[in-house]
Formats: structure tokens, sequence, C-alpha cells
């Protein structure tokens, strides 16, 4: 049996929207293998797509681990949080050991977009999971 330190993990965050700059996102993937890939495309002034790439320590991935678990967002659903619009999408995926999730709102801008929520315990849990 593998331990929860051994066990798969990925995490992936994804904000975004298409508006007059075109696609304009930020994205960070923390894959299986350790690597930390980072995406950030803004045109705005005809700025270029920044990419980077890295690999992680194994007590940054046990943090990483720790703070999701501590988050307890494995237990949330989003069926009742806001869906995407013009204003943008927010979307996070996580593997950890044999569970699955995945999540998909519109961006949210403060505290009052969650407290008007349908779900405002469940999308403040991810809306300051995201913020760290």
């Amino acid at each position: 049996m593998a331990t929860e330190e051994n066990s798969e993990f990925y995490l992936r965050y994804y904000v975004g929207h298409k508006g007059k700059f075109g696609h304009e996102f930020l994205e960070f993937e923390f894959r299986p293998d350790g690597k930390l890939r980072y995406a950030n495309n803004s045109n705005y002034k005809n700025d270029t797509m920044i990419r980077k790439e890295v690999f992680l320590t194994p007590a940054v991935l046990k943090e990483c681990r720790r703070i999701i678990s501590d988050s307890e967002i494995m237990k949330e659903d989003d069926n009742n949080w806001p869906e995407p619009d013009r204003v943008g999408r927010q979307e996070l995926e996580i593997v950890m050991g044999n569970e699955h999730i995945s999540f998909t709102t519109s961006k949210i801008g403060s505290l009052v977009d969650v407290q008007s929520s349908d779900d405002p315990e469940g999308l403040r849990i991810f809306y300051y999971l995201v913020q760290v």
C-alpha cells in the first residue's frame, strides 16, 4: 500500500477569459513526476506567453498535499457554484491517491460573490484555496 506521500498527486488550476486582447489566462500544474508547469498568457500591449517549468522537492509537494487536505476541498461539489460567464472561468482539478475532483466556476471577484452564491460555504473553501 502506498503511503500518502508516495501516492499519486496531480493539481491543475486555470483562470482566464476571452476578451478584446484574446485568450488571457494563468495556469499552473503540479504533475505526478514533481514538475510544476506555469503559463501566463496576456496579449495586453502585445505581451507574449510566459511558460516556466521547475521540479519541486518532496518537501514542497508534501506541503501542497497538506494544504489541500487541510482545506477539505476534496469533499466539495461545484453543482451549485456560479457557471462560467463572459467575465471568465476558473478550473481546479486535483488527484490525490485514488480521489479525483474537477471543479469549474466563474471568476470570483471578491467574497461578496462567494456570499451571494448558492453554496457560500463550499465556494469559500475554493476561493481561499486558490488565493494561497
